[in-house]
């Protein structure tokens, strides 16, 4: 069943955002509504700027993270289970092969910690609009380290402020010029 554009994309919402609700997601709905959704509007300005294929990136910062929120024993390599999931479900809304291709590209590479060849303009959208959520909801990053992961107030600053240094690293330069302001100030509150 092939679905036009803005019903797919509809329906990709819906089913990360009841995703996001279930009680066995370990990042609770705050992973829709501070980071998911922020992830998706990065991508779709740096999609207009960097002229990259608009409903590619779209689909794939949706899908960005789903594998780890559906499960969580999928979490450590969520976007090598989440490409695959992604070419699953696309496939099974009759959406174009090549498309697919490009969208579990987009997955695959967008971790910052794993550091992969950011091939195309979709990719680096998708990678850039993920790490700019990070820095742009870092209050999201906070909760987890402390709140979910249980971490003393040192070594969450710490470990936030490396994985936001690490995050600015992975920024197109066109990302970077958009968050350069926030960055500046979440590294001085992480100081």
């Amino acid at each position: 069943m092939f679905l036009n554009q803005e019903k797919l994309i509809h329906h990709l919402n819906m089913t990360v955002e009841a995703a996001c609700k279930q009680p066995a997601n370990i990042f609770g709905y705050g992973i829709w509504t501070h980071h998911i959704t922020h992830v998706v509007k990065y991508a779709k300005l740096l999609a207009e700027r960097l002229k990259a294929d608009k409903e590619v990136v779209e689909i794939a910062a949706i899908l960005h993270d789903y594998a780890g929120i559906k499960d969580q024993a999928l979490e450590e390599e969520h976007h090598i289970h989440g490409a695959n999931l992604a070419g699953e479900i696309l496939k099974n809304y009759g959406y174009p092969q090549e498309k697919i291709i490009q969208v579990k590209q987009c997955i695959e590479r967008h971790r910052g910690s794993v550091r992969l060849e950011q091939s195309s303009p979709e990719v680096i959208c998708v990678t850039s609009a993920d790490g700019m959520a990070h820095i742009d909801q870092i209050l999201s990053l906070l909760y987890m380290v402390y709140k979910e992961r249980g971490m003393d107030i040192e070594t969450g600053r710490i470990y936030v402020k490396e994985k936001i240094q690490r995050t600015w690293n992975k920024l197109c330069p066109e990302a970077q010029d958009i968050m350069q302001e926030k960055y500046k100030a979440v590294m001085k509150v992480l100081a």
